[in-house]
């Protein structure tokens, strides 16, 4: 199976409207929207999952650049997530500050 990030579309595609896309070159998987986690409103990107990867090749070929309600789509492979940091604090450092460095001696 591969997943194909599909970019630069219209905020008022719908999952199926992306998948109806896909489906004319090959078996879709599974269509999914990335949205705002505020607004919930969509953030002009998806992922799409072939199950068979010349027919994904095939799509990826064919869709990139189309254009899809005056805009030029971003169709490609998609790159595997990059881990995200975590420990519970938004600096990273403990508490006490991403870039706690211990205090010098004056110089004099």
């Amino acid at each position: 199976m591969k997943k194909i990030y599909i970019g630069n579309f219209s905020f008022n595609m719908t999952e199926q409207e992306r998948k109806s896309l896909f489906e004319p070159y090959g078996a879709v998987e599974s269509a999914t929207l990335v949205t705002d986690r505020d607004t919930g409103r969509s953030r002009g990107f998806g992922f799409v999952s072939m199950t068979n990867d010349e027919e994904a090749e095939k799509a990826m070929a064919a869709l990139n650049g189309r254009d899809s309600g005056g805009r030029a789509l971003t169709v490609n492979e998609a790159k595997p997530q990059a881990p995200r940091g975590g420990g519970g604090f938004r600096d990273g450092g403990g508490g006490r500050g991403g870039n706690f460095r211990q205090r010098r001696e004056p110089r004099w």
